[in-house]
């Protein structure tokens, strides 16, 4: 059983011949870097140690945050709505360009 993502299917433990896992695990290597990056910022990397980069049965990369405390999840998750309100209000005076849109340097 999994959800509309995959994220709940099985992870790769026996690899199939066909399936694209390397591109898949590359994928979340990326953005669990990029979250750990963003946590030493905050000094919660210590937090969540078990922050790992993995790979489902589809080749779906995922990327496992391990067990954290009550208390580390209540910040990310206090960052997060804080960013997402920043972003909002900065969007309502200022229009921005997505990464995608931005002109070249």
């Amino acid at each position: 059983m999994t959800d509309r993502r995959g994220v709940v299917a099985k992870r790769a433990e026996n690899l199939s011949p066909g399936v694209p896992y390397v591109r898949g695990w590359n994928r979340a290597r990326q953005g669990a870097g990029a979250l750990a990056d963003q946590l030493v910022l905050f000094g919660l990397d210590s937090d969540f140690a078990g922050l790992v980069a993995d790979v489902n049965v589809f080749g779906d990369g995922i990327v496992q945050v391990g067990t954290v405390r009550p208390e580390a999840a209540e910040l990310l998750a206090r960052l997060i709505a804080a960013g997402l309100a920043a972003e909002s209000s900065d969007m309502t005076t200022t229009p921005r360009l997505s990464p995608w849109e931005a002109p070249a340097a």
